[in-house]
């Protein structure tokens, strides 16, 4: 039960089926009775009944050899239906806003797309006369960004090592006055990024532009993209990096928990445009 943390929960029946539900969901395995009940805090017998009438419904199925039950495909089919129905646009959007209405900044999203970061969602919360309207690459450089760095951090040194060299350290048009230039730098940077949980990119990109990130990691335990908070260098300075860095962790984590779904709109896109 590594994936699933305890949940408290009352007498209500529908609450205890529900909670039956996403522990099976979590899991995605066969699971014994026992250990149904003893997760959710919850009485055997009761379980039992729950799990009986879920078997009923179509819900849940019992292994006749184990006795173990796990969920039918009937709650994917609904989802899957539901999802084909509704046509709900990218998913990601709404969380990446309600980041940016909280920081007041513009907050990017970029995904893996094999050894590349690309940018595909961002939005703007900040107003008046100072708003970072920061330069835009067509595939981030890693090393001085800190949407590379909070990805470059989840991988080993030599792989992490290894795509920032064969993307180079330089660029058309230069980087910021604090753009990592060495190979030692890099590594330097990145096992401060590890111990901190989060990049950072003071001026490194461009002049007067910093920014802070975390890794988006799935349910495999590896980075599928980032989410940075960019501002003004003045903004970002260096009392505010860790309530940013907060902000941004969080973001990736909603957003990770997000991610599969946002796959399948894709794939859903694709069929219906076809």
């Amino acid at each position: 039960m590594e994936h699933y943390s305890t949940m408290k929960v009352t007498n209500s029946l529908v609450e205890n089926c529900f909670a039956v539900i996403e522990l099976l969901a979590c899991e995605g395995r066969s699971v014994r009775l026992s250990e149904i009940a003893q997760t959710l805090q919850l009485q055997r017998s009761g379980t039992h009944r729950l799990l009986s009438t879920l078997c009923a419904l179509g819900w849940v199925e019992q292994d006749q050899k184990t006795e173990f039950y796990r969920l039918t495909l009937k709650l994917s089919a609904i989802g899957y239906r539901y999802l084909q129905v509704a046509q709900i646009p990218d998913i990601c959007q709404p969380i990446i806003d309600r980041a940016a209405n909280e920081c007041k900044e513009l907050v990017r999203l970029a995904g893996i797309v094999g050894s590349d970061l690309i940018t595909f969602a961002h939005a703007q919360g900040a107003t008046g006369s100072l708003i970072c309207q920061p330069r835009t690459f067509p595939v981030l450089p890693l090393h001085v960004t800190a949407s590379g760095k909070a990805w470059l951090a989840t991988l080993a040194d030599e792989k992490a090592l290894k795509l920032v060299l064969d993307a180079g350290f330089d660029y058309p048009g230069g980087f910021g006055p604090n753009a990592l230039r060495s190979a030692d730098a890099l590594l330097q940077e990145l096992a401060r990024t590890r111990d901190q949980g989060y990049g950072v990119a003071i001026e490194e990109a461009e002049v007067g532009v910093s920014s802070v990130a975390a890794a988006v990691i799935s349910n495999q335990g590896n980075a599928v993209g980032a989410v940075a908070i960019v501002a003004p260098a003045l903004r970002l300075h260096e009392r505010r990096i860790p309530e940013l860095a907060e902000l941004a962790r969080r973001t990736a984590e909603e957003l990770a928990f997000m991610w599969p779904l946002r796959q399948l709109l894709t794939e859903l896109s694709g069929e219906m445009k076809n």
